[in-house]
């Protein structure tokens, strides 16, 4: 492990990073962290077992890190504990290593946590590296929005609350269910009052849980529209056939902590007729030849059928 001495002060923030075959992304991550400027922190990266080199770079190039190697993937609700674990911030701010966070930005979340205490947590406005807006404040997964993830018609639907997406106006701060879980600042009085992850979710799910925990507490969810975070979508999870099993499974979870029977049996009903018509798809392409994962995604979904979704 390298990184901070115990004796220096306490930090305002801990960035706690948990990384997986990153090492692509990674670095740019760290940089900017280093660049922030702002309230005093600390950063602490646990790598879940990476095979890519990950964490001999952030070793090597971020000597100023603290870095965990996990000996195997634990996951990254797990990953998030551990590191949480060693942090000394009045706040916890949960970072994907694929983002990149400007200078000021970590200020202008504070400041705003500063003012409000009774918000457990907040999260940024996201953008693609191209500038494009990214969908990261959200309301509870409704049936309406699983329905639309598989037959997403009208496409009008898809960026509005009708889908769960919620929209700043004005660049006001507007209350919301849970931000993206790619970055998110947490209150460290709320983490330890809610309790850490729930490490039942291997990956997704695990910030709308903790989240709902929190409201349910008392505690309010935010978004500070002002504060803008760059988010590669997607490259910090490894695209493999094994994600979407773990998507579901999670989702199969958060609906059992949340949910009654009827929404549980219903969002099973449209999850299975959605995955039936992906898997017609997927066997069509895997027939084709044309992608050579289709078949191992094939198998994917033929597991979740044959699960109960419920």
């Amino acid at each position: 492990m390298a990184g901070y001495s115990r004796e220096e002060p306490s930090p305002d923030v801990s960035v706690l990073i948990v990384t997986y075959q990153s090492r692509d992304f990674v670095h740019r991550c760290l940089d900017a962290i280093r660049a922030q400027g702002g309230p005093p922190l600390e950063t602490i990266v646990v790598d879940n077992a990476s095979a890519d080199g990950t964490a001999d770079q952030v070793a090597e190039m971020h000597p100023e890190v603290s870095l965990t190697q996990n000996s195997a993937n634990l996951g990254f609700a797990a990953g998030v504990n551990r590191a949480a674990q060693q942090a000394r911030g009045r706040y916890l701010l949960l970072l994907n290593p694929d983002t990149e966070v400007p200078p000021g930005t970590l200020a202008t979340l504070t400041a705003f946590m500063n003012g409000h205490p009774e918000v457990a947590a907040v999260g940024p406005r996201l953008i693609y590296p191209d500038g494009t807006a990214q969908d990261a404040a959200f309301s509870y997964p409704s049936l309406l929005m699983h329905w639309l993830e598989f037959f997403p018609r009208p496409a009008r639907l898809l960026h509005t609350r009708w889908n769960g997406r919620l929209d700043a106006r004005d660049d006001q701060p507007v209350e919301i269910d849970h931000p993206l879980g790619a970055c998110m600042l947490i209150r460290r009085a709320a983490w330890d009052e809610i309790g850490p992850l729930d490490e039942g979710f291997f990956m997704y799910c695990e910030e709308v849980d903790w989240c709902m925990r929190a409201k349910r507490a008392g505690w309010r969810i935010m978004q500070v529209p002002t504060a803008t975070v760059v988010h590669q979508s997607g490259a910090s999870s490894t695209q493999t056939p094994t994600s979407i099993i773990h998507l579901y499974a999670s989702r199969r979870r958060l609906h059992q902590k949340h949910r009654g029977p009827l929404f549980k049996l219903a969002a099973a009903f449209i999850t299975r007729i959605g995955l039936m018509m992906v898997r017609r798809r997927l066997i069509g392409e895997s027939a084709s030849g044309n992608d050579p994962t289709a078949g191992p995604r094939l198998e994917a979904v033929e597991q979740l059928l044959h699960e109960t979704l419920v």
